[in-house]
């Protein structure tokens, strides 16, 4: 597996380990938020630190789970984002969309 999935009782995280965020991943990154969201978890932060790149399928998951956590009147928070990562983002005009923090502790603190 690419990521590894922590559950508390405020939010599920993340952490993807793999450095490219593809349609080789992007399939069962969008399972798992479809899963979470059946289990109640309604805010998601997920650690994109490893990630250097990002294609439209990538993102395309990103933005599923960002719509279930909002469904649920709760947050996806993507945190440690590399440049190439925040550049796509800015580049497809979701910064606005989308809920970003500089680190785990930042993010944490967005979903609390």
């Amino acid at each position: 597996m690419a990521y590894s999935i922590e559950r508390n009782s405020t939010f599920a995280f993340i952490e993807v380990q793999a450095e490219r965020l593809d349609s080789n991943l992007a399939p069962s990154l969008k399972a798992e938020f479809l899963l979470l969201n059946t289990e109640g978890f309604k805010n998601i932060i997920v650690n994109l630190y490893r990630i250097r790149f990002c294609d439209s399928s990538g993102l395309g998951s990103i933005l599923i789970g960002n719509r279930l956590c909002k469904s649920e009147s709760g947050k996806l928070v993507l945190c440690n984002l590399q440049d190439n990562v925040q550049k796509l983002i800015a580049l497809s005009r979701l910064e606005n969309v989308l809920f970003i923090a500089n680190g785990v502790e930042d993010a944490k603190t967005m979903v609390n």
